[in-house]
């Protein structure tokens, strides 16, 4: 349990710097390329967070 914990807060922390990278070098300094692939990684790490959620929540209904 405490692997599944550690991955939920490298998820959370690693979607934080894609978006703050994003921001700073696409749209801030008008480098739009990018923003591609800081969308691209940002949606995979949303997509293994919520695997995970789902993971964890069945495994608190298992007795």
């Amino acid at each position: 349990m405490a692997l599944k914990m550690f991955l939920n807060v490298l998820y959370t922390i690693g979607i934080f710097l894609c978006i703050i990278a994003g921001y700073n070098y696409g749209i801030a300094q008008g480098h739009y390329i990018y923003l591609l692939p800081a969308a691209a990684i940002i949606v995979i790490l949303v997509v293994l967070k919520v695997r995970l959620l789902k993971d964890v929540k069945n495994a608190q209904k298992k007795p």
